[in-house]
Formats: C-alpha cells, structure tokens, sequence
C-alpha cells in the first residue's frame, strides 16, 4: 500500500503495513518508509 513521505515529500511503498485502528475508532495504516526510515500513516480502509 502506498502513502505519502513528510520526509522524502513523495508517495511510496509501505514497508511492515499494519492495519490500526485510531482513537476516534477510525480504522488506518501504519507502516516504515523503506527509504529514510520514518513512521508512514494512511487513514481509510487498509
């Protein structure tokens, strides 16, 4: 699944996605940037 980099500025491959589910009870996705290393985030059905 893609998502978008602060980091890098661009869209890219999530490396370890892993669907959780928020606060609010809203379902995302968290996973590593395989470029630089930083938190990715993707809210919506993953």
């Amino acid at each position: 699944m893609q998502a978008y980099c602060v980091k890098c500025r661009a869209k890219r491959e999530m490396k370890d996605a892993r669907g959780i589910t928020m606060k609010n009870g809203k379902p995302a996705t968290q996973g590593v940037c395989p470029v630089c290393g930083t938190k990715m985030f993707r809210i919506g059905k993953s």
